[in-house]
């Protein structure tokens, strides 16, 4: 049933918001060099690996400088990118994952395998669903970029505390996902994204 609400809610979702999927585009490629869309290998269900869709929020490469955002305004995100990320419009392209089956629309955050490689055998449980565009985490942790911002190491601090915080409450859908659970994580993700505003 909720594979079947993931293609439905998808499909919708995609035509009514493609003229706002385009608008955003051009304003990212005209306020900064390179396209519109950046691609990331996630770790999905059953360890397997996908590529993740969002728009670009930062300047071309900048993701070699490292794989965490810190602080309320990173120099690396153009500014199209930091109203994007407050927003959480930037995730849109993630519908396109959801359509092809690596994603749900609700479900534990995918992770990069840098990160996955250091679950322990509990926290590998998080792999038996989906990964999803909304997630009780995402919520929790809103200001997680913030957060980061104030370590002097934010890596390490991120590893050590934040990740093991957010695998405890994903880990609550992941062992048993129902429809009550689904509706009710929407629901305040679009309580989030519209107090955003």
């Amino acid at each position: 049933m909720i594979r079947l609400l993931d293609v439905i809610f998808s499909v919708i979702a995609l035509v009514i918001l493609f003229p706002l999927m385009m608008l955003i585009y051009v304003f990212i490629i005209i306020e900064s060099n390179g396209g519109g869309f950046y691609n990331q290998r996630r770790v999905g269900m059953n360890g397997a690996i996908f590529h993740l869709h969002k728009f670009r929020t930062m300047y071309t490469g900048s993701d070699r400088a490292g794989l965490i955002t810190v602080g309320k305004r990173d120099a690396r995100i153009t500014r199209t990118g930091n109203f994007l990320r407050k927003t959480k419009l930037d995730e849109l392209p993630q519908l396109i994952n959801i359509l092809k089956g690596e994603m749900s629309v609700v479900g534990p955050r995918p992770e990069v395998e840098k990160y996955v490689q250091l679950y322990d055998v509990e926290q590998r449980k998080i792999l038996n669903v989906r990964p999803g565009l909304a997630d009780i985490t995402s919520i929790k942790f809103a200001n997680e970029a913030e957060i980061l911002g104030e370590q002097t190491d934010p890596e390490d601090y991120y590893i050590r505390v934040l990740m093991p915080q957010k695998l405890e409450m994903s880990l609550d859908y992941a062992k048993n996902p129902s429809l009550k659970k689904y509706f009710e994580v929407i629901w305040l993700t679009l309580k989030l994204i519209i107090n955003a505003r």
